[in-house]
């Protein structure tokens, strides 16, 4: 499988490992892509899975749909649901990682029954996000969420000077510069900047339905690492609050945010011990 459709929108997948096995969906966060999960892949074959890893709505060249509603949660899940779907998959395992985390979470409140586990890294749970804004420094730490807000700005600061604001920002948080260039790259692409923001943008319109998610019942997997810029210890510590169903927490020590990409040998041991449970 290489690419599925969703309302005449045509998105780019990665699809590895044998056909008729249990499925674990990955989905990348911003600013990266499928190729966030490269070095995780091999892992997850050998062990006998398929593994599935979309380029998401405004990463995708065909799936870049304009105006921040376009990509509101429901829009995200609703495209994993169609991955699935054509994929021929009923139940999956799920692993998000950054904004990939927060439809992770979003698909085990209102989808638990599409789902075997559920893994996110770095994301905590929006409920734990948002009592952390007032309770720690994360409010702080997320500055350039109210930046990204703004019409046309963010899009220039990323991409003046050969995107050398973006460059910097993504090695000082820990990012290869190897890969740092990787995503830039797709960052210039036609349209797929403001695709990217605009997941940021949309954020205006979920505060209700974040307050009002029930408690995760999947059995969940939270990864933190302890050298995140943009996520704090607080939120971590609090993201257990909002799951009632099997729940462990994992500390990566030393690991930056870009966990997929610097810790994938971590990454694979932990996803397999948890869907193996």
């Amino acid at each position: 499988m290489e690419q599925f459709t969703r309302n005449e929108l045509t998105f780019d997948v990665t699809d590895v490992g044998p056909s008729e096995a249990e499925a674990i969906v990955l989905l990348h966060g911003y600013p990266q892509s499928s190729a966030s999960w490269r070095s995780v892949f091999p892992g997850l074959t050998a062990a006998g899975y398929r593994a599935l890893a979309p380029d998401q709505r405004g990463y995708s060249p065909g799936a870049r749909p304009v105006g921040r509603r376009a990509y509101v949660m429901s829009e995200l899940v609703a495209d994993v649901l169609a991955l699935a779907d054509q994929a021929g998959i009923d139940r999956f395992h799920v692993v998000g990682h950054d904004w990939g985390g927060a439809v992770a979470w979003a698909l085990g409140t209102d989808h638990p029954d599409r789902l075997r586990t559920l893994t996110v890294l770095s994301t905590p749970h929006p409920g734990a996000f948002l009592r952390s804004t007032v309770t720690s420094s994360q409010a702080l730490r997320s500055w350039y969420m109210g930046l990204f807000q703004i019409p046309r700005v963010p899009e220039w600061l990323s991409l003046v000077g050969d995107g050398r604001v973006a460059l910097s920002s993504m090695r000082r948080s820990g990012l290869s510069e190897e890969r740092a260039h990787e995503y830039l790259a797709r960052m210039r692409e036609p349209g797929a900047i403001t695709g990217a923001l605009n997941w940021y943008r949309a954020i205006p319109f979920e505060a209700a339905a974040i307050r009002e998610a029930q408690p995760v019942t999947v059995p969940t997997l939270y990864v933190w690492s302890t050298k995140d810029v943009a996520l704090g210890r607080k939120a971590a510590e609090l993201t257990g609050h909002y799951v009632s169903g099997p729940y462990r927490l994992e500390i990566l020590e030393g690991v930056s945010h870009w966990i997929p990409e610097e810790a994938p040998d971590a990454v694979v041991r932990l996803v397999l011990d948890h869907v193996r449970r």
